[in-house]
C-alpha cells in the first residue's frame, strides 16, 4: 500500500517560518517526483514546488522562490518543504503529491495560516 502522510504547518506570523513534511511509505526510492500543492480558500489548487527524487532537481513557482526550499531525506523517506519569510498570501491547505506510474497519490492536507 502506498501512502503519503503530511504534517507540520499551523499558525505562523508574517515573516515567520514553518516546515512541512511528507512521509512516504510503499513507494520506490526514486524514479518519480514529489510535489507540494496548496489551495487557498475560494481558489484553485496550485503547484508550489517539485523535487525529482532521481536527481534531486527542484522547481518552485515564482512567488515562493528564495523563500521555500524543498528537500528529500532518503533515510527517513520524507520530503520537506521549508518555508521562510511567510506572507498572508501563503495561507492555504498544503498537500503533498506523488505522481507514479501514471497515478496521482495525495497526502492529507495540512493547514498553514499566516497571520498579520
Amino acid at each position: 500500500d502506498v501512502q503519503l502522510q503530511a504534517s507540520g504547518g499551523g499558525l505562523v506570523q508574517v515573516g515567520g517560518s514553518t516546515r512541512l513534511s511528507c512521509t512516504k511509505s510503499g513507494f520506490p526510492n526514486d524514479g518519480y517526483v514529489i510535489a507540494w500543492f496548496r489551495q487557498a480558500r475560494g481558489k484553485e489548487r496550485e503547484g508550489v514546488s517539485v523535487i525529482n527524487l532521481s536527481d534531486s532537481s527542484t522547481y518552485y513557482i515564482e512567488s515562493v522562490k528564495g523563500r521555500f526550499t524543498i528537500s528529500h531525506d532518503k533515510a527517513r523517506n520524507t520530503v520537506t518543504l521549508q518555508m521562510h519569510s511567510l506572507k498572508p498570501e501563503d495561507t492555504a491547505v498544503y498537500y503533498c503529491n506523488a505522481h507514479l506510474y501514471g497515478e496521482d497519490y495525495w497526502g492529507k492536507g495540512t493547514q498553514v495560516t499566516v497571520s498579520s
